[in-house]
């Protein structure tokens, strides 16, 4: 309001002096106090206004900065590589969509992947992060900026994050004020939760998809306070940005209606209310479907009903008002009355008759399920879904974890929303409340959380600071300053105001230290790039998955086929360029069980199978050697489970545990296990090998465990690369002979006895 009425002062006084004197230099002398002739920037930093919009500005880019130097770790430590599993597919995508074109992009059909059936790249992917790495590369190339595209993808989520920042400052400022947003704007640039997903190299959806949640949520709000046509359609413009991005934008298109419901509830229909979201579910429903992975889901899936429903309670909601002002009672109660009863009759037919048809959708469970109560179901009948780490729910340490203090202020922020409720409070409330409730399904969800947390924190830590910080000349005058929703204005203890003030400032810095740990520490560490130290705390860098995958780049067949458990289907794509069975993308659960099959049957069956698959290696993960957990020993019973829920008749997973149902690999494991393939081809010449003058030879270290067989004879394959610390091995498939052999044994012939015949030769013989 200060700004409001300075610049309004001064529009007064300039056109009274419209008429006044002129300058030498010809132009109208401004006056005094207001910015004009009198210097230009220096003139408008005279006024309050002008010093607060730098010392924004400047907070804004300070917190850019530091979210962007904070993701750096893992360059500085290791080098400037695309991390863990699924940035290798979208690098490998944005490789081939700046090479080829968007159009190829579309129609691209990638042969490499899921052999023998291949992959449609083009229609099963969100283009968004493709699109916005290949745009931002096209732009610095018409600059003559020389960059290659990997570049572009590694250090895209670090640049997003201060975009990021500046959402969640404009969401903040909307709902509070303008310090409370450049706190939220400082906290998310460094939170943990934010950086997991976000550090350089981690080229993955959620990079860019919380700018555009975010983003999105500030024009949902910002058009429900001014009902604007122009801000609705910005926020479904943003939406689709959203819905290209990410799967999460299911998350927006049911919390915006939850919104509009609660509203109505609340009694708090408005026209504006009425603009805001008629705008947004029709333009931005028709934007989604433009999407080619989304097409008709929008309006055929369970999980976008909750949207349309809401939409036609608004519109019955608004013709009631409209009628309301035209009937009178007794008509509008009856004429009230049978509409509900027709409208319920119509739902209910009609969704009964779309789903006896199949052309409506209850909650269909693919591998990635969008909302909690899918996950439940899935975690049960889906183990592919259940393996992931990503699927488990959180722990209280996790919260902690990712959030430190702002775990213990946000319910705090959320009481000072509640407390002087509005539309755009409501909102924010809703928002919390599901956010926790998805976190603490799923440890992935955590993301969608974080922006929240550190909004409703910085609206706590502000009113805090407002309150011990604000100016003692105006509490001394209560009557000339407008008294504060939640404290009331009274003089504060002399003592008081410097101890909470260093505690407020005890807790930022120690926050601040423990972000700057944690993403050292915790989430600067490429899966590709293993690092080990040393009792001296030297390093010492383990570089065999790189070592592995340029192997069989240099010394395979351009066209070979390479199985592997799931979760190497990536990298073994984007780093060797070979063919792969199944990959993480876990669309085909039936042919990843097959997979799951042959690792888990005896070397004959599981050869029976590659000879079907056209198998031309295998690769495994071991980390006996290192100590590496993350190992395809520790994943065997997940491949037991997903291979059993295919085949039930071969693959049992009680075969693979002792009597006393414990899974070992020693001596005393099940005879099942210790003569699978992943068994032989983990533990082949292993046996042979003493890792130190404690422990006998064929001692693993990730399992503490002597290993039962360690007389390891391969039939059908053959060792052809084990890299430098044994972490990952390949072996080749022997071709099938030409000519079955046959085992050489000596014939055993029986004597024969003499046999005289009976017949009597004809007479003219004799």
């Amino acid at each position: 309001m200060a700004e409001h009425h300075t610049a309004s002062d001064c529009k007064h006084k300039a056109n009274s002096n419209a008429g006044g004197s002129v300058s030498g230099n010809g132009r109208p002398s401004s006056p005094a106090g207001c910015g004009g002739s009198g210097g230009g920037l220096s003139g408008g930093l005279t006024q309050p206004a002008g010093w607060q919009s730098l010392l924004s500005f400047t907070i804004l880019f300070l917190a850019w900065l530091a979210g962007f130097s904070s993701r750096l770790f893992a360059v500085i430590r290791f080098e400037s590589i695309i991390h863990e599993f699924d940035p290798w597919f979208n690098y490998r995508s944005t490789h081939h969509l700046t090479t080829n074109g968007f159009y190829e992009f579309l129609n691209w059909f990638d042969e490499r992947a899921w052999y023998p059936l291949g992959r449609i790249v083009g229609g099963t992917v969100y283009p968004g992060l493709m699109m916005t790495a290949g745009l931002i590369h096209y732009i610095l190339n018409l600059l003559h900026v020389t960059v290659h595209i990997r570049d572009v993808c590694v250090f895209l989520a670090p640049v997003f994050s201060g975009l990021t920042a500046i959402s969640t400052f404009l969401l903040t400022r909307e709902l509070w004020n303008q310090g409370a947003g450049l706190l939220a704007a400082c906290f998310i640039a460094i939170v943990p939760g934010y950086i997991s997903r976000s550090v350089a190299g981690s080229f993955d959806n959620e990079g860019i998809a919380i700018f555009a949640l975010q983003f999105t949520y500030y024009l949902w709000v910002k058009s429900v306070k001014t009902g604007s046509v122009f801000w609705a359609i910005g926020c479904c413009l943003s939406y689709f940005y959203m819905v290209s991005a990410w799967g999460g934008y299911v998350f927006i298109i049911n919390l915006i209606p939850l919104h509009v419901f609660v509203l109505l509830l609340m009694q708090r229909f408005s026209r504006r209310l009425y603009i805001a979201y008629s705008t947004f579910y029709i333009v931005g429903l028709v934007l989604s479907m433009q999407i080619p992975f989304v097409g008709f889901q929008p309006i055929r899936t369970s999980e976008h009903m909750a949207a349309a429903g809401v939409f036609a309670l608004l519109q019955a909601y608004a013709f009631l008002q409209y009628l309301k002002d035209r009937l009178t009672r007794q008509e509008f109660q009856t004429l009230f009355f049978l509409g509900v009863s027709l409208a319920a009759g119509g739902v209910f037919l009609t969704v009964i008759y779309l789903t006896y048809t199949g052309e409506f959708l209850f909650a269909t469970f693919n591998t990635k399920p969008s909302l909690p109560p899918m996950l439940r179901y899935a975690k049960i009948h889906i183990p592919i879904i259940a393996s992931v780490s990503e699927h488990q729910p959180t722990t209280w340490v996790s919260f902690f974890f990712d959030l430190h203090i702002l775990v213990c202020t946000f319910p705090a922020g959320l009481w000072f929303c509640i407390k002087n409720i509005n539309d755009e409070r409501v909102f924010v409330a809703l928002y919390a409340i599901s956010a926790v409730y998805f976190a603490g399904v799923m440890v992935r969800l955590m993301l969608t959380l974080t922006p929240v947390v550190c909004m409703l924190s910085a609206i706590a830590f502000s009113s805090v600071f407002e309150h011990y910080l604000g100016d003692d000349m105006k509490r001394e005058n209560p009557g000339s300053v407008k008294q504060h929703p939640f404290y009331p204005v009274k003089n504060i203890s002399v003592y008081s105001k410097p101890i909470v003030t260093m505690l407020m400032l005890m807790l930022l810095m120690m926050f601040a230290v423990h972000c700057t740990w944690v993403t050292s520490n915790a989430y600067s560490s490429p899966s590709v790039v293993l690092a080990s130290y040393n009792h001296d705390g030297s390093r010492n860098i383990l570089d065999d998955f790189r070592e592995a995958y340029y192997w069989l780049r240099q010394n395979t067949d351009e066209h070979a086929r390479v199985m592997s458990w799931w979760d190497y289907g990536y990298q073994i794509a984007g780093m060797a360029n070979r063919t792969t069975l199944v990959d993480n993308n876990t669309w085909n659960n039936s042919h990843i069980a097959l997979v799951g099959k042959a690792m888990s049957s005896n070397e004959s069956a599981a050869y029976e199978i590659m000879k079907s698959l056209d198998v031309d290696y295998v690769l495994i993960i071991f980390g006996g050697v290192i100590g590496y957990s993350g190992d395809d020993i520790n994943k065997f019973l997940w491949m037991v489970r997903i291979a059993e829920g295919e085949h039930p008749k071969d693959i049992r997973e009680s075969d693979y545990f002792t009597p006393q149902g414990e899974f070992r690999v020693d001596k005393a494991g099940s005879p099942t296990l210790l003569n699978c393939l992943m068994y032989k081809m983990s533990y082949y010449r292993f046996g042979e090998m003493q890792l130190d003058f404690r422990t006998p030879p064929g001692f693993d270290r990730t399992r503490n465990a002597e290993i039962g067989n360690k007389d390891i004879r391969l039939k059908h394959l053959e060792e052809a690369f084990t890299s430098e610390h044994w972490l990952v091995r390949i072996y080749r498939v022997k071709k099938q002979e030409n000519r079955q052999a046959l085992d050489h044994k000596f014939r055993n012939i029986a004597a024969k006895q003499k046999f005289t015949s009976k017949k009597v030769l004809p007479s003219r013989f004799h």
